[in-house]
Parts: structure tokens; C-alpha cells; sequence
């Protein structure tokens, strides 16, 4: 199966790295992906530091990477600022 465009697989996982212009940017892009998470029932990993978040989607139940991750990967991009 093929890796969304900007995304890697890493240990058995989607991972996207996101830079913003400030913390309170990167914390509401965390906000909204909180809020498409919850709506999906399916939560990724994530890692704050400063102006930079680093985003992991896989299923553990499955052991890796499944479509619903490819799928959140994708729907991911709508929480970034335009």
C-alpha cells in the first residue's frame, strides 16, 4: 500500500513532522486533530515541542499501518493552517 504524499513509514506507522510560525499555531492544529480524532474514535500518537509537532497514525490493535491510518493521515492536511 502506498504512504500519503508528505508522510513516511516508520516503525510501523505513518509519521508526518509540522513546523508553525508559533506555539499557539501548532496547538491549535493539535486542537483540531484532537477533534477529528475523537470523531473517528482513532487517535494518533503525538509530540509537541515548541513551534513543532510530530504526527503518528497506526492501529495497534492490528500491529501497523491500516487504511483507517492512511485515511487519518490524509483528512490530517485539513487541520493545517492555509
Amino acid at each position: 500500500m502506498s504512504v500519503p504524499e508528505g508522510w513516511r513509514e516508520e516503525d510501523g506507522a505513518l509519521v508526518r513532522e509540522l513546523e508553525f510560525e508559533s506555539f499557539p499555531a501548532a496547538i491549535e492544529f493539535v486542537r483540531c486533530l484532537a477533534d477529528l480524532a475523537e470523531s473517528e474514535n482513532h487517535h494518533p500518537d503525538i509530540d509537541i515541542r515548541y513551534r513543532r509537532v510530530v504526527v503518528r497514525w497506526s492501529t495497534h490493535s492490528a500491529g501497523g499501518i491500516t487504511d483507517r491510518d492512511r485515511d487519518m493521515a490524509v483528512r490530517t492536511s485539513a487541520c493545517e493552517p492555509t
